[in-house]
């Protein structure tokens, strides 16, 4: 029996506190976004996709939602509609980051979640190399990466000081 496609994330969010904005790129019609909502209960959470037709599937699954937590856009990972360093998580499933564009809206100190939802952990092999040395060259540093179900996860950080405690 396979576990749900979401284990690895679900495993991932174990490492990274209580984010307040998270960002989920690639959204597709949203089941990682509304879990990352229902997981952090207080977190405005975004969706954003390059697909108009997979923002409006996602849109239709938000319901009730008078605080506006939870949003979905469309947008592509290379051109993210949002302010710099406007949140404390990026999530990507089963899709690549773009690594200066995703270390633009995070900001430091803030933590990235890579998942595969089936096969092997994006870390290790060339590819996975070559994926972190691109994050890292945009402070972005690899922290930890584990199978989980029938996937598997990375989590890193942007490096830079942490706004919340800068002044302490």
């Amino acid at each position: 029996m396979s576990l749900p496609p979401l284990t690895p994330l679900a495993a991932a969010v174990l490492q990274v506190g209580v984010p307040e904005r998270i960002l989920e790129v690639e959204c597709d019609d949203g089941d990682a976004t509304l879990f990352l909502s229902r997981e952090f209960p207080r977190a405005r959470v975004r969706g954003v996709d390059r697909s108009e037709q997979a923002i409006r599937r996602a849109r239709s699954r938000v319901g009730l939602d008078p605080e506006g937590r939870v949003a979905f856009k469309v947008g592509a990972p290379k051109s993210l509609p949002f302010p710099d360093a406007n949140f404390d998580l990026v999530v990507l499933v089963d899709a690549a980051p773009a690594a200066a564009e995703t270390a633009r809206v995070l900001r430091p100190g803030g933590h990235l979640i890579l998942v595969r939802t089936v096969g092997p952990n994006p870390s290790p092999g060339p590819a996975g190399r070559l994926l972190w040395w691109r994050l890292e060259r945009h402070r972005i540093e690899p922290l930890d990466s584990a199978t989980a179900g029938d996937g598997s996860f990375s989590v890193g950080r942007r490096r830079g000081a942490d706004p919340a405690t800068a002044n302490i």
